[in-house]
């Protein structure tokens, strides 16, 4: 495809800010596609934090994989879409917890927002899931020529 994006570009555009679309297999039915915040840094993991009771975690820890697609809202229209092996830990606070809400909603918003939800993470522990992406697709379709 004439418009696709380098490795370095999808790992460029990986690591802005997009919220991403996280797809995974749930048997009997079609997939699980939920949106989610996440970090990621080129050469690394995709690092999502979710409930881990929720039916996101479930499903993964069922099926062992996940899809994720980001992409722009406006033309020219670009998207990376990435599937791979998943793997469970503990979020580190001030990394996972702390920095992806920054990372989304700024220093003084993302601290209210921790505030805010503070006791459902107490009720609802959360997991660090990590996505080792295996295979990439693309576009950028201001690569394309008239």
């Amino acid at each position: 495809m004439a418009y696709a994006m380098t490795r370095a570009e999808c790992e460029a555009f990986l690591a802005e800010i997009h919220v991403a679309v996280v797809s995974v297999d749930d048997p009997g039915r079609g997939p699980l596609t939920v949106p989610v915040w996440y970090a990621y840094s080129p050469g690394g993991v995709v690092r999502i934090v979710t409930a881990a009771g929720s039916e996101k975690a479930r499903l993964l820890r069922a099926t062992g994989r996940m899809g994720l697609c980001v992409q722009t809202e406006t033309a020219p229209y670009k998207f990376v879409s990435i599937e791979g092996p998943v793997t469970f830990a503990a979020p580190d606070y001030e990394r996972d917890v702390r920095g992806i809400a920054v990372r989304y909603l700024g220093r003084e918003m993302g601290e209210a927002y921790l505030a805010l939800t503070a006791a459902e993470r107490e009720r609802n522990p959360e997991i660090l899931i990590e996505l080792r992406p295996t295979r990439w697709r693309s576009a950028d379709y201001a690569k394309m020529t008239p």
